[in-house]
């Protein structure tokens, strides 16, 4: 007999009960959400505004920046929200939307940070092929990719879920809605479902982690016979990149590459990369990078003396 979910809502459990540390965490996520639409807005603004946008590096870095504020904004609103209240309930759609946004936009995220890698390599191991290989037409044909991958990625995993029947409990240990803790309420065997998931998620962070990996191995094998200055100047260019991608795979790693389970310390790992590495991005690539903190200076100078 077929099973039919009798769900119409979930019930969040999210990061505590205790009203005290709601409290704590309701001004602490406020104070990043608000952090991460300043940075990432300013570095948005900053790089349209001014001539860095030719660049492929800040043209990539400028989807990084607009992914970022889209992919923290499908559950961190809520979470904030949550937190000033007793019960936290989700529909069922909006569960699955939320499922379906949060992978898709950091899917592009993922994607866009590999493809930031690609463009390193090739300006440094290629250089005089880096004009016409990094092309904005092919640019452009680039970050359509990302976003075509990211679809997929998002559409497979939502399409896996919510064919699943939920009959109760509706308690989801998480404060958004994630499929490895769904898996855990669906009232079937979820076994099959939970290899693909891992196929799916788990595949896609480490495949794109690993070109990432190749990239830089075969930057650092390219700059250990350039002068010390020009390897210096090298290194600084792929420094802020390395520290975003450490931040926001190890935990993506963690949670996916491995079967089909939760963890109590899962909520806490998701933090990385859904609010804490989106905060940080714009100080990484801003306060480690002389030609944004120049276009920084130059775009708001001026802006603020049109004031005057």
């Amino acid at each position: 007999m077929e099973m039919i979910s009798n769900v119409t809502e979930f019930v969040l459990l999210g990061l505590s009960q205790k009203k005290e540390i709601k409290n704590m965490c309701f001004l602490f996520f406020l104070f990043c959400y608000t952090a991460i639409w300043m940075g990432n807005l300013l570095i948005i603004i900053s790089i349209i505004c001014s001539q860095l946008s030719v660049q492929p590096m800040y043209y990539f870095l400028n989807y990084l920046a607009l992914s970022d504020l889209c992919y923290t904004s499908t559950g961190t609103p809520k979470l904030i929200t949550d937190l000033l209240e007793e019960r936290n309930t989700i529909s069922y759609i909006s569960c699955f939307a939320q499922l379906f946004t949060m992978h898709f936009f950091g899917g592009i995220e993922i994607f866009i940070l590999t493809v930031m890698a690609y463009d390193r390599y090739v300006a440094i191991c290629k250089p005089l092929h880096y004009v016409i290989v990094m092309s904005r037409k092919k640019c452009n044909a680039l970050v359509f990719a990302c976003c075509a991958g990211a679809f997929l990625h998002s559409f497979a995993l939502f399409y896996l879920t919510i064919n699943l029947p939920f009959c109760g409990p509706n308690e989801i240990d998480h404060y958004c809605c994630d499929v490895y803790p769904l898996l855990k309420l669906a009232c079937a065997d979820t076994y099959n479902t939970g290899i693909l998931v891992v196929a799916n998620a788990g595949l896609m962070g480490l495949v794109s982690f690993v070109v990432l990996m190749l990239s830089y191995f075969l930057i650092f094998h390219t700059i250990r016979v350039y002068p010390p200055k020009s390897r210096s100047k090298a290194l600084s260019t792929c420094s802020s990149h390395i520290t975003v991608v450490v931040l926001f795979f190890v935990p993506i790693l963690f949670i996916y590459i491995r079967p089909a389970t939760t963890f109590p310390e899962d909520k806490v790992l998701t933090l990385f990369f859904f609010i804490i590495a989106p905060m940080f991005n714009p100080l990484i690539y801003t306060l480690r990078n002389k030609e944004m903190k120049n276009a920084l200076r130059k775009v708001w100078c001026h802006q603020i003396s049109l004031f005057k």
